[in-house]
């Protein structure tokens, strides 16, 4: 995209927003938890397949996206993806039971799964190398402010009026935004229009094959589980282990958790562009938090706030250095960078709806202090295949025999 800046800052307000409602529809339904269950007569089991079908949406329709956005366009298959994913989001507001709500997650998935990587794809090419990071980090700041908009929010209309409204309520503003995204997301231009499918493929063979795309995706696959499970799962252990907390206080929790990435994201975003070697920022980062994680059935009252702050918080760093790293590996700039997202997405996702669902069985069987050991522990113990990824250091900050230069795109 070229033209001034507020050209450029007006683009990008539009899809914070997008992302903000966006992301209200993804964990909206985890304050529904307490309410789903009695209503269909179902358990933590049956409600963790509910959770890991949206996921095996979002991980299914990753790599198509990742290829329809090089095809029609990042912005067409943004505002497209609004309309899917909203549309059957508010048809799930009428699901008769949780097999029919089950299956359309599934389709709200899918329509999730055609947002993210064309959007982010958007953001990262109105800026410059060595400038993008603070602004993808707080574009994914976004995500923090609608995910813990979607929990509060979702607990006390769901308390009030009913699940079926607190689902109706996100359906109805995702479309809404996609009208108002048509209206004013300034066009941008596609290199890639008319290509042929196969031609698009054969471009973005160098991703797949990326031995440090798949290091980035597998280290991080253990702390992506763990905060999705803590952000959704919470509300129905707190039902269990602090049964006088009202609805609204136990989605409190997650909530704080999630705003405080709004501040976290920035950061690391800012942190990703300066330091020798990215990989340290999702290594610390993410060790702390997979322990906290672990600790979380013994936090009483008093700690669990200042706990979930600092858990938020590095969630906003690590995710804001896991979007930036691909933009500045050789193999997955330009045209790659959007499906190089869609890649990383997609194995995270797929793994990450395998975590949530073991997540549910796990607390069903075994309780929820094994639950939350099963999480920490998992997000520790993928960390070491960051060694795959090798050093990352921001462009501007690198001579010409940068470690991201080399052996661009490894073996296959």
């Amino acid at each position: 995209m070229t033209g001034p800046a507020s050209g450029r800052s007006s683009a990008v307000g539009i899809l914070f927003l997008a992302r903000t409602v966006y992301a209200f529809n993804w964990y909206n339904i985890g304050a529904l938890a307490t309410l789903l269950e009695p209503a269909f007569g179902i358990g933590a089991a049956e409600f963790g397949i509910v959770l890991g079908m949206f996921l095996l949406g979002a991980g299914i329709f990753q790599v198509p996206a990742g290829l329809a956005a090089l095809r029609w366009g990042n912005r067409t298959v943004s505002i497209v993806a609004l309309v899917v994913m909203g549309g059957f989001t508010l048809a799930s507001a009428a699901s008769p039971d949780w097999i029919v709500l089950a299956g359309l997650r599934f389709g709200a998935g899918a329509g999730a799964a055609l947002f993210f990587a064309p959007a982010l794809g958007l953001i990262a090419s109105y800026f410059p190398e060595g400038a993008r990071g603070p602004i993808i980090g707080l574009y994914n700041s976004g995500f923090s402010l609608g995910s813990g908009v979607g929990v509060i929010v979702g607990a006390i209309v769901g308390e009030r009026f009913g699940w079926p409204w607190a689902l109706a309520l996100g359906g109805i503003a995702l479309l809404a935004t996609a009208a108002f995204a048509t209206t004013f997301l300034p066009a941008a231009r596609n290199s890639a229009a008319g290509r042929a499918v196969g031609d698009l493929w054969r471009s973005v063979v160098p991703a797949l094959r990326s031995r440090r795309l798949w290091g980035l995706a597998l280290g991080t696959t253990g702390i992506w589980g763990a905060f999705y499970v803590a952000a959704q799962y919470f509300v129905a252990f707190a039902k269990v282990a602090h049964p006088t907390w009202s609805l609204a206080l136990a989605a409190g929790v997650p909530t704080v958790m999630i705003l405080s990435e709004i501040f976290g994201g920035p950061v690391g975003g800012w942190l990703g562009e300066r330091t020798r070697d990215m990989r340290r920022i999702l290594l610390y980062w993410g060790a702390a938090s997979g322990a906290l994680l672990a600790l979380v059935p013994w936090i009483g009252f008093a700690e669990v706030w200042p706990a979930f702050v600092f858990l938020g918080f590095a969630d906003g760093v690590v995710f804001a250095v896991l979007y930036l790293v691909p933009s500045y590996l050789a193999e997955l700039r330009g045209e790659r960078f959007v499906f190089s997202l869609a890649v990383l997405n997609s194995i995270q996702i797929f793994l990450g709806s395998v975590i949530a669902i073991a997540f549910g069985f796990i607390a069903e069987s075994l309780g929820f202090t094994v639950a939350w050991v099963f999480a920490g522990v998992l997000a520790v113990a993928l960390l070491p295949a960051l060694s795959l990824l090798g050093p990352v250091r921001a462009t501007g900050r690198t001579d010409p025999a940068s470690p991201n230069e080399r052996d661009p795109v490894g073996p296959s």
